[in-house]
């Protein structure tokens, strides 16, 4: 960790930077550059914002909806939000790393799951237990067998854990 602090300052840097600083600088910036250079300028823009607050209070009441709105459909309605998720993927393996690995978990405690079922048929347990772990296994092996990236089966199983 020592070796790469350098690396992860630079990385707490851009984030604040980018997240923080930059953001409010030029929506500060934006503002003054527009109502001075445009709105000033023209007569009838002036009857409409008289002063610079007035501008900034209707530009916002306006524009964060708008904004909002747009974000929204980044992340829930656009292809581009899960193109950029991929390539995140893609360019991490630690991430990689952990969806991969649950992966394999699953297989492997549905294959478990399966070799204690057959342990309890074996010895003839007919208890309500063992029609429990059948149904979770059928339920896990159901789960698996349908789910995938594109469709919201994950999504709605996480939906219904809570």
């Amino acid at each position: 960790m020592k070796q790469n602090l350098g690396f992860r300052a630079w990385y707490y840097f851009r984030m604040g930077w980018s997240t923080y600083f930059a953001f409010v600088f030029a929506a500060i910036n934006t503002l003054t550059v527009t109502y001075f250079l445009a709105i000033e300028s023209y007569p009838v823009l002036k009857e409409i914002f008289p002063s610079f607050i007035h501008y900034v209070i209707i530009l916002a009441a306006v524009g964060i909806p708008i904004l909002t709105s747009i974000g929204y459909v980044h992340f829930k309605k656009s292809p581009s939000y899960r193109a950029e998720s991929t390539v995140s993927y893609e360019s991490n393996p630690w991430a990689l790393r952990d969806v991969v690995n649950s992966e394999y978990t699953l297989l492997v405690t549905l294959r478990v799951l399966e070799m204690l079922n057959k342990l309890s048929e074996k010895n003839n347990d007919s208890s309500e237990e063992l029609k429990e772990s059948v149904d979770l296994e059928n339920e896990l092996r159901e789960f698996l067998k349908n789910r995938t990236v594109d469709n919201k089966f994950d999504l709605n199983y996480f939906k219904n854990m809570s």
